[in-house]
């Protein structure tokens, strides 16, 4: 008797995605019809909101340590990892840069002023900071105790021990293993939870849509299609002007003739709204492209790590947008110091139930605690908005591959040319799959099951 397969567990995240724009949709409603109606609703958004704040400091706890573990490992790699992680350092910092620059253009919420009480509140904290010493910043840094980081809910303590616990157990080099192990099993109860707590997400964004439809009418609608409009804009041009140049300045290689190449793999992405669910298929692409498996093998699971350039420019885009829209926008100075914290909070997320939402509310409570109730507005379009940042995280993971493979002298040119002419196709039939001893390694991380767990990959 042949042994029975184990029964697939059916995906049931479509579902929330269609409740969270069921939400939205009756959110809008209710705020056009029945303002003073939405207005009472914004506890609902109030609520999720406190919900994904609770999870901000054990989140970046495990990522950034079980990041900094992963450094340690490409780092052992030579040459080629150290290569990447360079890489894919510069360009996220890009990303941000750009986000950030698009932002202050177009100015996303302006006008909204959805929360006055808040504005002044966060005036009144500009003005108190004004008068705060660097040797008092510096010495609220430091936490009372190590673990106190983890539960006064202050986000740059909790960074500050994750940093220290992270190069403290790569430090010990083997020894510290067992600490990586089980920081990352309490990793997966910490993002167990955040994917039980996105399962309220309709709930969050359904309150919270009501409740600024309510307040400000259809500005706030014109308010949201500007975000979004300006974030696929600012995914477009980092894909087509800045990957575009780099790619042809370093290996010579036209953009469109590679996208073209990866036609499916963005179909794919597109319909699941996940870059991850083509992570076998971009292996086994870029490998027929003629770049060296050695090369592959560690610039692609790393880069699904620690090159997200679309969740980097939603980063930016979002604060800014949460700061205009609550009537109090970021100064330089605040923007400056929060794309430093984005650059080191947002690595090692990937895949995860949520994680771009706590980062970015993580990022609004380390600055500008003011600001974070926002965060609900933003649950109500992130959806509409997923899809754009997973391919341009996927079309920054094969640039960065076909790079690494240039500097590194590992890229047959002449195969790439004859690949990328169609005239030497790729073969469906022979793709690696899980079953073949020459299968792609899996991703770098577990991707928990989970209701938005892709979206922010």
């Amino acid at each position: 008797m042949e042994p029975t397969s184990p029964p697939v567990r059916r995906d049931r995240t479509h579902f929330l995605y269609l409740a969270v724009i069921v939400a939205v949709a009756a959110g809008i409603a209710v705020g056009l019809l029945f303002p003073e109606v939405g207005k009472e609703l914004k506890p609902l958004g109030t609520g999720f909101v406190n919900l994904i704040k609770m999870m901000i400091a054990p989140v970046i706890f495990c990522t950034i340590v079980l990041g900094i573990g992963s450094i340690r490992q490409a780092a052992k790699v030579g040459r080629v990892g150290g290569l990447a992680l360079g890489y894919f350092l510069i360009m996220s910092t890009v990303a941000l840069a750009i986000g950030l620059v698009v932002g202050n253009l177009i100015h996303p919420g302006s006008g909204l002023h959805l929360n006055e009480a808040a504005a002044a509140a966060g005036q009144k904290q500009a003005s108190g900071a004004a008068h705060e010493g660097v040797s008092d910043f510096i010495l609220g840094v430091i936490p009372r105790t190590l673990f106190s980081s983890l539960t006064e809910g202050d986000v740059l303590p909790a960074l500050l021990v994750a940093l220290l616990v992270g190069f403290a157990v790569q430090a010990l080099g083997r020894s510290g293993e067992p600490v990586l192990r089980a920081i990352g099993l309490t990793q997966k109860v910490v993002f167990k939870i955040l994917a039980m707590i996105m399962w309220l997400a309709p709930i969050g964004a359904f309150g919270a849509m009501a409740a600024v439809v309510g307040e400000t009418g259809v500005d706030a609608l014109k308010s949201l299609a500007q975000i979004m409009l300006g974030f696929y804009l600012t995914c477009a041009i980092f894909v087509f002007v800045v990957l575009a140049v780099i790619l042809w300045a370093f290996a010579r290689m036209n953009i469109l003739l590679l996208l073209r190449y990866l036609a499916r793999e963005f179909l794919l992405i597109l319909s699941t709204s996940s870059s991850e669910s083509a992570f076998p298929r971009l292996i086994a692409k870029m490998e027929h492209l003629g770049v060296s498996k050695p090369v592959v093998g560690i610039t692609v699971p790393v880069g699904y790590s620690f090159n997200l350039d679309g969740t980097a420019i939603y980063l930016t885009m979002a604060s800014l947008f949460i700061a205009e829209a609550m009537g109090d926008p970021l100064s330089v100075g605040e923007q400056i110091s929060l794309l430093v914290f984005m650059i080191i909070a947002s690595k090692g997320a990937a895949g995860i139930t949520g994680a771009g939402l706590a980062t970015l509310a993580g990022g609004l409570q380390s600055h500008r605690p003011d600001l974070v109730d926002g965060v609900g507005l933003i649950v109500g379009i992130d959806r509409f908005m997923s899809e754009a940042r997973a391919l341009t995280n996927f079309a920054g993971n094969a640039v960065a591959t076909v790079l690494v493979g240039t500097w590194t002298g590992e890229i047959d040119r002449e195969k790439a040319n004859l690949v990328l002419a169609g005239e030497l196709p790729f073969d469906e039939t022979t793709m690696l799959d899980a079953d073949t001893d020459d299968a792609p390694p899996p991703p770098p991380r577990e991707k928990p099951e989970s209701a938005t767990a892709t979206r922010d990959s």
